[in-house]
């Protein structure tokens, strides 16, 4: 029998909007196959694969809470936004996000829920709307000491964009630090950066993109000597564009968010992020 992945299970269950555990089944059953389980659902009957199978969920839902040193990002998938702005589809998100935080946990689908489990809840409200209407990302940070705020983007009547940021080094009570706190996160629904720092770089990223820039340097016929030089500098561009740290902030662009950090106090860090955005892996 296969070894069944989480991410595996994740694309399954959006594409077919069946429940958790009958994706991870379906998929142990048909040795990882993903088109031979969507069949093993459909020949089941199982959350209505039959007739939402196929059908592109990438509109949804984003939802964001932070209760005292928990904070949570939940994402419920749809096909159209009319569905995803509705009041129904959004109470539930925001349902879904406090259950998220209350059971500090990624995976929801087991759980009690509206007097049955997620997964069920799901399904019969993908039924209901005729959708195929999924559990979509969660991310849940939970800090023993540290500070999380969280920030959602706002458009057509829903959350688009749901951030989470936990700072480290602070006093949680800290009415400045909640201020920086809040401030990155808004900056990180905008700038989108990958990584908190350089030094969270992987080795292979680095190293492909020092290899694009030096294909890039050649084929503009920058002088041989000088290619080391160029690499750098350009290496460095990218650090700038894709580590939050070293980003401009966005309300303030000659102010990098690291210079942001420091004026709250000493030793105070971005332990780690987190970013949602409907439509987006």
């Amino acid at each position: 029998m296969a070894d069944v992945k989480a991410a595996d299970v994740a694309a399954l269950r959006k594409a077919t909007g069946a429940g958790m555990m009958d994706c991870k089944k379906a998929l142990a059953e048909t040795d990882g196959d993903t088109e031979a389980a969507k069949d093993w659902l459909r020949k089941k009957g199982l959350a209505g694969a039959s007739k939402r199978a196929g059908r592109a969920a990438d509109q949804g839902a984003i939802d964001v809470l932070v209760d005292g040193s928990v904070g949570a990002v939940v994402e419920l998938t749809a096909e159209t936004d009319f569905v995803a702005k509705s009041p129904d589809f959004t109470e539930a998100v925001s349902k879904l996000t406090r259950l998220a935080v209350s059971e500090t946990k990624e995976e929801l689908g087991d759980a009690p829920f509206e007097g049955a489990t997620v997964d069920e809840f799901v399904s019969q409200f993908a039924s209901k709307v005729g959708e195929n209407v999924a559990l979509g990302r969660i991310i849940v940070f939970e800090t023993p000491d540290g500070l999380l705020d969280a920030y959602r983007h706002v458009q057509n009547d829903r959350g688009t964009i749901g951030v989470l940021v936990e700072l480290g080094g602070v006093d949680p009570s800290n009415a400045k630090a909640q201020e920086i706190a809040h401030d990155i996160a808004l900056h990180v629904a905008s700038a989108a950066p990958r990584y908190v720092s350089r030094d969270d770089v992987p080795a292979d990223v680095i190293e492909k993109e020092r290899a694009v820039l030096e294909e890039l340097s050649r084929n503009e016929g920058k002088p041989e000597a000088a290619l080391p030089k160029i690499i750098e500098g350009r290496l460095n561009g990218f650090f700038k564009d894709s580590c939050l740290l070293e980003q401009g902030f966005v309300r303030e662009p000659k102010t990098t968010v690291a210079q942001l950090l420091a004026s709250v106090g000493d030793g105070v860090a971005v332990r780690r992020f987190a970013r949602v955005k409907i439509g987006e892996e």
